[in-house]
């Protein structure tokens, strides 16, 4: 029953025959070689080393628990008669498999592609990673009681720091590990089952909105502003690994790196329907894909103007140039990020985490790099972009007055 179950859900995300294991293993093994040969090398402790596994496989866990997709295939199968525990089990199982294989093997890649590594640590970043799963899953299925999980997990972090004994970090994982499988023995799939909450209903508009659209769609998934949380806490911080960087050249960089904001940038891609729904429209690119650039814009340029003020604060000399530079990264990715949604959708994904951490989401940023490099080497380019960006604002503006 158990292997039945098990095998339906990895079916669902793996592909029937597989397949997408094999094609991941692939790329890993490709990008492990590749930065090996390069010869780069990078010292992590392990401490970091084993912070980076767990959070990052428990985020990804978390989006996948989360998903709205899956949770559709997990309602039909608990239609179908099981037994709890095994049903618990087969589920997370099918769902950590695919976090391992498909997440965290990506980032492993990189890492001991970068930096030395003995046996002791593969095993403590595995056991992480495992760790990491199970206290995921618990968490996730507490629901009102999840502040108790989250107090156990930094507990746990809590004793990483202050023991740096190997030994005493693999018992307390193994330990920690054996504790979550005992209290997912008593638990079924029912507690990892999100109903889907009602859209509240608002009264008092007669016409369409996309704006009013975005605000319903962001707080019906909560979790999407994260990221942007995410992005503001990023913004605080980069002034600070910037201090002995030219403004020149940093400046650019961080409204770079900012642009990242990956669950704003997925709005066609994660909803068929919608696509399929705007595809439809009369003019649909003026009254879908500008109301859409605006809705990043704004959040890109909130992130800027954060970082900005934490630049000011912490370092200062800030001049036009600087908002100029912000205005126009912020509204240039916005337009790519819209481009990209537009002309080349994200298909065939399986979960919603496939597209959070597809590869298409470092494409501009990366350009944006490209850019704040070139800002930083001739200067002379803030100029054209001045000009640039008072022409996009002029079509934005038009576009308001007719249609606000």
């Amino acid at each position: 029953m158990t292997k039945n179950i098990y095998s339906a859900f990895t079916k669902k995300l793996f592909g029937v025959k597989y397949e997408r294991v094999g094609r991941t293993l692939l790329i890993c093994l490709t990008v492990f070689w590749g930065l090996h040969i390069s010869e780069l090398q990078i010292k992590i402790a392990p401490f970091i080393l084993y912070l980076m596994t767990s959070t990052f496989t428990a985020s990804v866990m978390w989006q996948a628990l989360s998903s709205t997709d899956n949770a559709e295939y997990l309602k039909n199968m608990l239609m179908l008669p099981f037994d709890g525990a095994q049903f618990t089990f087969a589920y997370i199982g099918a769902l950590g498999s695919y976090t391992l294989l498909t997440k965290t093997s990506m980032l492993w890649a990189v890492v001991f592609a970068v930096c030395s590594w003995n046996a002791a640590q593969i095993w403590s970043s595995l056991l992480c990673a495992i760790n990491a799963i199970l206290l995921t899953s618990i968490i996730y299925s507490m629901k009102k009681y999840r502040i108790a999980g989250f107090i156990w997990s930094v507990g746990i972090v809590t004793t990483f720091v202050l023991f740096h004994n190997q030994l005493l970090i693999l018992s307390l994982l193994f330990a920690n590990a054996l504790f979550s499988v005992i209290y997912l023995n008593f638990s079924d799939g029912y507690c990892f089952y999100r109903q889907a909450v009602p859209t509240k209903q608002f009264r008092g508009h007669h016409h369409a909105s996309v704006g009013r659209y975005f605000f319903r769609y962001l707080m019906a998934h909560k979790n999407y502003l994260i990221n942007s949380v995410a992005m503001c806490c990023v913004a605080c911080v980069l002034p600070f690994i910037f201090q002995k960087t030219e403004s020149s050249f940093a400046l650019p960089i961080g409204f770079a790196v900012l642009s990242l904001n990956t669950p704003l940038c997925i709005l066609i891609s994660c909803d068929p329907a919608l696509e399929q729904a705007v595809r439809f429209l009369p003019k649909q690119k003026q009254h879908f894909c500008i109301p859409y650039c605006i809705f990043i814009f704004a959040f890109n340029i909130f992130h800027d103007a954060i970082f900005i003020s934490s630049w000011q604060i912490q370092a200062g000399g800030l001049t036009l140039d600087s908002v100029i530079i912000a205005l126009f990264f912020a509204l240039q990715s916005a337009i790519c990020s819209v481009l990209l949604e537009w002309f080349r959708p994200i298909r065939n994904w399986k979960i919603e985490s496939d597209l959070w951490h597809h590869p298409r989401k470092y494409i501009v940023p990366v350009t944006m790099l490209l850019l704040a490099g070139a800002i930083g080497i001739l200067p002379g380019l803030i100029t054209v972009l001045a000009i640039l960006l008072i022409l996009e604002i002029a079509v934005l503006v038009i576009y308001c007055r007719r249609h606000v």
